[in-house]
């Protein structure tokens, strides 16, 4: 499956508590992402929290977008990514 590096910016910051209602938002974009055939493998989010860069398996582009409207989710890029692991040349 292809990986891809989404990343998406929130005007307001990204605020999802650490609380049951935290949890429930996240595993709803997890089921609503898994109906396009997407899974949401992690998410990086910087230090004023308006900026996230997110890591999916998909199988295209437009599957990710879809998904991610669904969620009411921004995109701002997408890009197909590769891993680069510095310890694979040792």
């Amino acid at each position: 499956m292809p990986r891809y590096m989404v990343e998406r910016t929130f005007p307001d910051g990204l605020h999802i508590p650490t609380t049951d209602e935290g949890a429930s938002t996240c595993l709803g974009v997890v089921d609503r992402n898994a109906d396009h055939g997407v899974t949401w493998v992690h998410s990086y989010v910087g230090e004023d929290k308006t900026t996230t860069y997110c890591v999916y398996d998909g199988p295209d582009p437009e599957a990710i977008r879809r998904a991610a409207e669904r969620s009411g989710l921004p995109v701002d890029r997408i890009t197909k990514v590769s891993v680069l692991d510095p310890y694979f040349y040792r």
